[in-house]
């Protein structure tokens, strides 16, 4: 067996992670600074079989010492979401930016000759994939706010404005970030793509899409929108969706997200290149949200769309999943319905 360092290990995904590889008998060194806006000290569900390394990963002597004798690297820490606004920039930077780039530096003075395992995104897409009926396969540019403002939320076609039809976006597809933290996820596999060619490392880039399950960090600005709709309901709120509710995406378990972790880990051989981690199967964030008031507090409102919008999101990207299940052998496996339950479950405040 392996001993893997887990970076952001006592976080959302890590901590799922970091419990699925003890779960088939390896060691675990977990590396997390446990910030503030997530921990006030170390969580609670965080397997005390797991070694923890209180320290932050932008820190070379800390990355160093959190490397010895270790095996693999599952590199999950990283500031996430879209944020509040402009002003959180340089905080993604260094976080992500920064802290991959250290990572890798040392890792490359350790001369380490195992696998890494990158956790990305599917915001490295920006929009999603669309044809048109007279001009086929396009690529929308950004949303126009005055077209959004005015409640005119999908792309039209870049050569005729006329209707698109959304599909599952492939790993091949071009990558156009829209907002900063997926500039600077699309960074990160940049960054470890060069160290790999210097090094001769094995990487394999997961491309997560709408991770949801227990554990979900919530009431914080960088929440993913399952969490904010779980809030609204635990709280009797009704949860607000954006836009019309239309926007299409691809929600994950995080089990099984945590499985194609390790799946990329412990292949008998190394796969490196990027993949989508999804569930295979679309649905709006409007779908999402009821899901989650049906699966709630019965006293919750019902949710409302309120066409509100942001200027980083983009309107549909779901995902391709033929290339994980060739060559990483990952099918998702959690029943949505049950899955969306066990979170509204979990997401009520303790008694």
């Amino acid at each position: 067996m392996s001993r893997v360092l887990v970076t952001g290990g006592a976080g959302f995904i890590g901590s799922h992670i970091a419990d699925a590889l003890l779960a088939c008998g390896h060691d675990v060194r977990i590396l997390d600074w446990l910030p503030a806006a997530a921990h006030s000290a170390r969580p609670d569900h965080l397997d005390r079989a797991a070694e923890f390394v209180h320290g932050d990963v932008r820190e070379a002597a800390t990355v160093a010492a959190a490397l010895g004798g270790v095996d693999h690297v599952c590199h999950q820490a990283a500031m996430v979401g879209l944020g509040t606004d402009i002003g959180d920039i340089a905080d993604y930077v260094t976080h992500n930016g920064l802290g991959t780039a250290v990572l890798l530096r040392e890792l490359a003075r350790g001369h380490f000759r195992g696998r890494l395992v990158l956790a990305s995104s599917m915001v490295v897409y920006g929009e999603g994939r669309y044809s048109c009926l007279e001009h086929g396969f396009v690529r929308p540019g950004p949303r126009v706010e005055a077209d959004l403002a005015a409640g005119r939320f999908e792309p039209p076609c870049p050569q005729c404005a006329a209707s698109l039809q959304p599909h599952s976006i492939p790993e091949d597809a071009p990558a156009d970030p829209r907002n900063v933290y997926a500039a600077t996820k699309l960074h990160q596999e940049h960054l470890a793509a060069a160290f790999s060619r210097e090094t001769g490392v094995p990487v394999t880039a997961l491309r997560y899409h709408n991770v949801y399950g227990p554990r979900m960090p919530r009431d914080t600005p960088y929440a993913g929108v399952a969490s904010i709709f779980a809030s609204a309901v635990a709280a009797g709120r009704a949860p607000r969706v954006f836009e019309d509710g239309g926007q299409l995406r691809d929600f994950v378990h995080v089990r099984d997200v945590a499985r194609a972790n390790v799946l990329a880990l412990t292949a008998p051989e190394a796969v490196t290149g990027a993949f989508n981690v999804a569930s295979g199967t679309p649905r709006s964030v409007g779908e999402m949200a009821a899901a989650l008031h049906a699966a709630g507090d019965a006293g919750a409102p019902a949710p409302v769309t309120t066409g509100d919008y942001r200027l980083g999101d983009v309107r549909h990207v779901f995902a391709g999943t033929r290339l994980a299940a060739e060559q990483l052998g990952f099918q998702a496996r959690e029943p949505f319905d049950a899955g969306i339950a066990e979170f509204a479950r979990a997401a009520l405040p303790s008694a």
